[in-house]
């Protein structure tokens, strides 16, 4: 769609109808493996009848129990998917960023948000409502093998997060989480505050801020300041995470 297409207010974020920044044929849904295979002609259908949000950082983009109404698309920004426990303690599930999408949950009866969704910096979201959702897989049914390759990738992810989080020994559990997210980052630097990573994998700050220590020490890792880590020596953290695994 040409222009910036018709700016709404709602709270604390922008909406525009219709998406102005998929131009010169280059639309964001061609980054997201959800839709990446479509016909071109059908992914320019979609964004065009799609709705561009910008949220600030630190403010909430959906709430656990909130109903799950359109696949959101990050075209830049980093989000935290977490869940609170009675006492307000923060379990960080995932952070997500350019490129990601929420839609997993989009097809239950009566969806909600299992979790909470939590702006680390300001983000660009595209949304594309169900029903268009819906409509696309009535019309390219081909396309639910694409939905059951990814829900197969997010069991994995799942399952090793939870191995990760079964680990006794807290070094051994942040050069695993470190490998992750270096591999998933955008840009050269993990960009995750010391609480944030700590709420990852059930860590205390100090325990992290601890073993960070150490791995900068043996020159694993260097510190940037301003919650920024570059990875700066993969083998060695492996090294340290695979020790731990049993021998097949």
């Amino acid at each position: 769609m040409d222009g910036e297409g018709i700016v709404m207010e709602k709270g604390d974020k922008k909406m525009f109808s219709g998406c102005a920044n998929c131009k010169n044929g280059l639309l964001c849904t061609m980054a997201i493996p959800l839709f990446s295979t479509l016909p071109k002609d059908l992914q320019k259908n979609l964004t065009e009848h799609s709705i561009q949000t910008t949220k600030a950082k630190g403010s909430f983009l959906f709430r656990v129990g909130e109903q799950v109404d359109s696949v959101l698309i990050i075209r830049k920004g980093r989000i935290k998917l977490c869940k609170y426990d009675a006492d307000g303690n923060e379990y960080i599930l995932d952070i997500i960023h350019d490129g990601d999408a929420v839609w997993e949950n989009l097809f239950l009866e009566n969806a909600v948000f299992p979790y909470s969704a939590v702006c680390l910096s300001k983000v660009e979201l595209c949304e594309i409502r169900k029903s268009e959702f819906i409509q696309l897989l009535a019309d390219r049914p081909g396309i639910a093998m694409n939905l059951i390759s990814l829900l197969s990738l997010r069991l994995k992810d799942a399952n090793e997060k939870a191995l990760l989080l079964s680990i006794r020994d807290p070094k051994v559990r942040l050069a695993g989480f470190l490998l992750d997210r270096d591999i998933r980052c955008v840009g050269p630097e993990i960009k995750l505050k010391l609480e944030d990573i700590a709420a990852s994998i059930g860590l205390r700050p100090e325990t992290v801020s601890r073993n960070l220590s150490r791995f900068e020490k043996d020159g694993f890792i260097q510190r940037l300041g301003q919650g920024k880590i570059l990875v700066t020596d993969r083998s060695g953290l492996k090294k340290i995470y695979e020790a731990s695994q049993p021998e097949k």
